[in-house]
C-alpha cells in the first residue's frame, strides 16, 4: 500500500529531504531513498511498505533477543522488505536487501495494523515486535500499529540497527517500550565500509532511547577479523557501561552468510573474551548468543543467584520476584 510518509520536507528542484533515518536522503523525483521503500512521487514522499508485510510470526521474546523484557512471553513479529544498511553479513539479506521495485517470494501483502493487533491478541502475545529487517524504514506502518497496540494493552518492541533520527525516536517513544539495538562495531571505518552508515548516530540513538525511558538491550555480532579485536570490544563495553551498566549486552556468534562466506564462525574463546571484558567494565548482564549448548541464564549481579534459566529461546524457570532477586533482594533491571 502506497501511503504518504512522515518526517520529510520539500526542498529545491523537486527534491524531498527525508529525515526519518540518519542518511538524510535528498531524493529526486521518481527516485527512492537508500532504504528502497520511500519514493519521491511528484514532490511528495511516499512509503511503499505500509501494510505490505514480508514476514509475520509468533516468536518467544528471547529470540529478539530481549532477556530482561517480559521473559517467557510471546511476541507477534512483523517485517516489511528493505533496510537502510548494506551489511554484507546480513542474516536476513533476502528480505532486508529487497526493494519496492522487486517482488521477493513470500510477501504476505495486505496486513494492516488492525489485523496485526487482532492476531497478536488471539495468539496470546504480550507484545508486537518490529523486526527481521529494519523497523525504521517501515516507520509509518510500525507507528500506527504501535499506537493501536497500546490501546489494546500490548507492548511494542523494535529490533533495530539504531540508525533512526532523534525526531523519529521522539515521535514513536510514547508507544515504544523496548528495543534491542545492534551495535555492530566501535569503528567508524567498519560502519562506513561495511554497513554504509556511521557509528555516532547509533551511539546517540542508544543514549536517546535510554533518556526517553525505552528499555534497551544491545547486541553485537562478533565477526572474526572484522570487529573482534580487543580495542573494539573494549570500546563497546565502555560505551554501554557509560550509558547504563544495567543494559544487557548480547555477544552473538557469527556464522557465514550472504556476502561473507570466506570467514569461519566466531570461536568460543573470542566470545568468552568479550564476556570477560564486559564484566570487567562493570556490565551487570552479558549473554552469549548463537552458541548451541550455552545456557543463557540470568544471574543476580550481586549474589550470583540463578534467576532465570532458559532452554534455547524458552524460559524454563523464572525466580525473579517483584523485579528483585529472591535470595538477596537486589533489584534486577528490566520489565518483568
Amino acid at each position: 500500500m502506497i501511503t504518504e510518509a512522515r518526517l520529510y520536507e520539500v526542498v529545491a528542484d523537486g527534491k524531498v529531504h527525508c529525515f526519518l533515518c540518519c542518511h538524510h536522503c535528498r531524493i529526486a523525483a521518481s527516485k527512492f531513498g537508500i532504504c528502497g521503500v520511500r519514493q519521491n512521487l511528484a514532490g511528495k514522499l511516499y512509503t511503499h511498505a505500509y501494510g505490505d508485510a514480508i514476514a509475520a510470526n509468533v516468536d518467544p521474546i528471547e529470540k529478539k533477543p530481549l532477556y530482561h523484557f517480559l521473559p517467557g512471553s510471546l511476541s507477534f513479529s512483523v517485517a516489511t522488505i528493505g533496510c537502510n544498511f548494506r551489511c554484507g553479513f546480513c542474516q536476513n539479506w533476502q528480505i532486508s536487501q529487497a526493494s519496492a521495485g522487486k517482488e521477493p517470494a513470500g510477501r504476505t501483502g495486505n496486513l494492516l495494523p488492525e489485523s496485526i493487533v487482532r492476531q497478536a491478541k488471539s495468539q496470546r502475545c504480550r507484545s508486537i515486535a518490529y523486526t527481521y529487517t529494519e523497523p525504521t524504514i517501515f516507520f509509518e506502518y510500525a507507528y500506527d500499529t504501535a499506537r493501536l497496540a497500546k490501546e489494546n494493552d500490548l507492548f511494542n518492541v523494535f529490533v533495530t540497527n539504531g540508525y533512526m533520527t532523534t525526531e523519529a525516536l521522539k515521535m514513536i517513544h510514547p508507544y515504544l517500550d523496548a528495543a534491542n539495538v545492534d551495535l555492530k562495531s566501535f569503528s567508524e571505518d567498519f560502519y562506513r565500509g561495511t554497513c554504509h552508515g556511521h557509528l555516532k548516530p547509533v551511539l546517540a540513538a542508544i543514549r536517546t532511547m535510554k533518556d526517553l525511558g525505552i528499555w534497551v538491550e544491545v547486541t553485537t555480532l562478533v565477526i572474526p577479523g572484522q570487529n573482534d579485536d580487543e580495542e573494539q570490544l573494549e570500546g563497546i563495553v565502555r560505551f554501554i557501561a557509560g550509558v547504563d551498566p544495567h543494559i544487557p549486552w548480547h555477544v552473538s556468534r557469527f556464522h557465514p552468510a550472504y556476502q561473507v562466506t570466506d570467514v569461519g564462525a566466531t570461536s568460543l574463546e573470542t566470545l568468552r573474551k568479550a564476556y570477560r571484558l564486559g564484566k570487567a567494565a562493570g556490565l551487570r548482564h552479558v549473554y552469549l548468543g548463537n552458541v548451541p549448548g550455552e545456557a543463557p541464564e540470568t544471574f543476580c549481579a550481586k549474589c550470583g543467584e540463578a534467576l532465570i534459566r532458559r532452554r534455547g529461546f524458552h524460559v524454563a524457570e523464572n525466580r525473579i520476584e517483584k523485579s528483585a532477586c529472591p535470595a538477596c533482594g537486589e533489584a534486577v533491571a528490566g520489565v518483568f
